[in-house]
């Protein structure tokens, strides 16, 4: 797909057809996902696939029932970021952001995430909200490892509608 045409018609899915999600494809997306940018090329961002049945039925309990609605059918992806890397040397934060940097290079690996899953035919939906506690027990995450997000990730069962966008004066300055 053309790269302009794929950003125009990525939209976050709420609604997913009972269709699983090849483990190939899921590899190859996070694949792609991992050659985003990063701090000093630390490569943080860290990738939890949850895909089989009985996983999934285990992990959607983890969700607010709004998102368990929302990514019924969906497999998931959690991605985490390893701490005290992006925006450190030798231990100490470089600048007054310190694991910002972490969770704003995770940003980007999620961002490369859902354009390839769109590239490969699958649709994604990045949800905040979910037991962090949970899910950190149930795919046995490392305590040095901060949890972001949890993305949906399935083939749409409808078509979804692009919210109103601001218009560009209201989000960009130029000088």
């Amino acid at each position: 797909m053309e790269f302009q045409e794929l950003i125009k018609t990525r939209r976050s899915v709420r609604n997913y057809k009972e269709e699983p999600v090849e483990h190939e494809a899921l590899e190859e997306i996070i694949k792609e996902a991992s050659l985003a940018p990063s701090w000093k090329n630390s490569q943080t961002g860290r990738y939890y696939v949850v895909e089989s049945p009985e996983m999934i039925g285990q992990f959607r309990e983890m969700l607010p029932s709004f998102n368990q609605k929302s990514s019924a059918n969906a497999a998931y992806i959690v991605t985490t970021y390893v701490k005290g890397v992006s925006g450190f040397t030798a231990g100490s934060p470089d600048n007054e952001l310190g694991n910002v940097w972490g969770a704003y290079d995770l940003g980007l690996h999620d961002a490369y995430l859902v354009l390839a899953a769109a590239n490969a035919g699958y649709d994604t939906l990045i949800m905040g909200l979910r037991d962090q506690d949970g899910i950190r027990r149930l795919l046995e995450i490392p305590e040095e490892e901060c949890i972001v997000s949890v993305i949906a990730i399935g083939k749409r069962a409808s078509e979804p509608v692009l919210g109103k966008r601001k218009n560009l004066a209201e989000v960009a300055k130029f000088f």
